[in-house]
């Protein structure tokens, strides 16, 4: 990237982009600035520069992924369909059993964030805006007629708890569980939330 002349936008935006490839390579405590300066092609002061210690370009590196998956999110629950097909795309497409965010990732930065309070305040916002987001739409269905659930931020903390139960287990133990069961068994739950059969899913 050397030679390349960026605005200070596109240079952090680039910098943050590595910097979660390198946490994702090689974890958060081991990740340096001169691992992000070598993938960049940069030297160490311009990272620094830009992001004046490691602790905060992770923070600001974590808080990039997550506005990139809250867009994500946002987009698959803002679709003009029923608020039960909405929820289903989303559920599966947070699943570890689908193509969501890199689960890797996140599990260092839940593991970082127990030091670091910069990172926490970044993971427990995006945990909340998970949390809020899936029960406004539970509501909106709920509401409609499309499903019963008369507690809806109950079931959405519910439904992200044993989500990220199956990342964390499906992530450190690869191999340990079968996709397929616990694809069957985020249907099951949020099925069950829904007041639903999980045949229903399938024909929504």
């Amino acid at each position: 990237m050397t030679g390349v002349r960026l605005s200070v936008a596109e240079r952090r935006a680039e910098m943050l982009v590595a910097t979660v490839e390198q946490i994702e390579l090689r974890g958060v405590a081991a990740v340096r600035i001169a691992d992000v300066a070598a993938a960049l092609g940069v030297s160490n002061a311009l990272v620094l520069y830009h992001f004046s210690s490691k602790e905060k370009l992770v923070a600001a590196a974590f808080e990039h992924a997550a506005r990139r998956d809250l867009t994500r999110l946002r987009k698959l629950l803002g679709r003009r369909t029923s608020a039960l097909r909405r929820l289903r795309a989303a559920v599966r497409w947070y699943a570890p059993t689908a193509q969501a965010k890199g689960w890797r990732l996140w599990i260092e930065g839940w593991s970082a964030a127990l030091r670091e309070p910069t990172l926490r305040a970044v993971t427990r916002d995006l945990d909340r805006q998970w949390k809020a987001a899936l029960a406004e739409v539970i509501a909106e269905g709920s509401a409609a007629g499309e499903f019963h659930c008369p507690d809806p931020m109950g079931a959405a903390l519910r439904l992200t708890a044993l989500l990220d139960g199956l990342a964390v287990q499906m992530t450190a133990y690869e191999g340990a569980l079968p996709r397929a069961l616990a694809r069957t068994w985020t249907d099951e739950a949020l099925a069950r939330e829904l007041g639903l059969h999980p045949t229903q899913l399938t024909t929504a």
